[in-house]
């Protein structure tokens, strides 16, 4: 008799068969039963918009210097992050956290590491254009050179008035951010090995993944928890949802005042609420393509996913020495779900197997969310 999956996982058994969910004016390729994403009503999905923000997306002309672009900081090759422990903006300034994944970012109900405010990419496109603490693309205060760009480039003065035809006048850093968000929400990706074995293939998985399947979704570890459900985050949201779920963490990282404190650059959900008990809480990213998304955590400071899994198995972070010194396992703000565990070397093998298998390969190189410009986004 064929093993029975764990509960958490059958809430996914909808990959069998790739088929078309249907919006007006563009096609979802997800799987059957499959929740559509909740795309907002003023910003509707269409094949040409999403071709037009793809462009602007991987355009560096939309950084102050000619430089950078969106993809810059979001590599298609690296599930769309930097492979940077923290991110670099425009002008070389470091900023304070890696960037995210952008993989199945149309599904979550918030965005960034630790914002409890942000649920809709229009709006979160504005910080890296527009922001500049820290400086990204560096583009505050150059609207009308945005706008310019979008009149004088022919490709864009053809495109922008025939994606936005009922705007009198579509020449909009308003328009370029909606282009932008519609090609982010359309990078979807349900294809790996996991989501094959769902469906039906038992080939996909050897029987090392299969192990390590079963212990990431046990109440011994406890990784479900947080990162559960079919996008492998609790911070997950869809067009048929009808119940708000947003998840911040405090994974006993840092305890650098031996009474739960972080570094004061990276305070978490605490920077904007001022509540002691938010402190060091960050958004639990989606485990997909976790594989080559290294280096780890929000600021980057756990290089492979051998150390994540010994953080874990810890319960907490020591730092014996250093600016942020202090062991994490103490801290009095950590998560109920953060409680450490014993592992063989032999699981811990199972689990880094089942850990590889949620690496969608196709979407790595998938021409619909590759760089359409001659140059590449740099692969650092």
């Amino acid at each position: 008799m064929k093993k029975l999956l764990p509960v958490v996982a059958l809430a996914a058994l909808v990959l069998a068969v790739f088929a078309w969910h249907n919006d007006p004016g563009y096609r979802w390729t997800i799987a059957e039963n499959l929740p559509r994403p909740d795309v907002p009503a003023d910003n509707p999905m269409s094949a040409e918009k999403v071709e037009l923000g793809r462009r602007l997306f991987y355009d560096r002309r939309l950084s102050v210097n000619g430089t950078t672009a969106c993809a810059s900081c979001h590599i298609q090759a690296l599930a769309f992050t930097d492979g940077r422990p923290r991110s670099v903006g425009a002008t070389g300034e470091i900023h304070p956290r890696g960037s995210m994944s952008l993989v199945n970012t149309a599904y979550g109900s918030r965005l960034t590491w630790a914002n409890p405010l942000l649920d809709k990419l229009e709006d979160q496109a504005l910080t890296p254009l527009l922001g500049d603490n820290p400086v990204e693309m560096g583009m505050g205060g150059r609207e009308a050179e945005l706008v310019g760009l979008l009149r004088s480039d022919a490709v864009y003065a053809e495109l922008v008035p025939r994606v936005f035809p009922d705007d009198a006048d579509p020449f909009s850093v308003l328009n370029a951010l909606r282009a932008i968000a519609a090609f982010v929400r359309s990078i979807v990706s349900f294809d790996s090995p996991y989501d094959r074995y769902l469906g039906g293939d038992e080939s996909a998985l050897d029987a090392a993944a299969v192990r390590g399947m079963d212990l990431f979704f046990s109440e011994r570890l406890e990784c479900f928890h947080c990162h559960g459900g079919f996008n492998f985050t609790d911070s997950t949201t869809h067009a048929n949802d009808r119940i708000e779920r947003v998840g911040f963490h405090n994974n006993g990282l840092y305890n650098v005042d031996g009474n739960g404190g972080y570094p004061a650059e990276n305070t978490g959900l605490f920077d904007m609420t001022g509540e002691r008990r938010d402190m060091g809480r960050f958004k639990a990213p989606t485990l997909r393509n976790v594989a080559v998304t290294a280096p780890y955590m929000h600021d980057g400071s756990i290089a492979t996913l051998e150390e994540v899994i010994a953080h874990y198995e810890r319960g907490g972070r020591l730092l014996e020495s250093g600016a942020n010194a202090g062991d994490g396992r103490l801290s009095p703000f950590k998560s109920e779900f953060i409680r450490g565990f014993e592992l063989s070397d032999a699981e811990r093998a199972d689990l880094l197997a089942f850990l590889a298998a949620l690496t969608d390969e196709s979407l790595l190189q998938d021409p619909r969310f590759s760089d359409p410009f001659p140059q590449a986004a740099d692969v650092q």
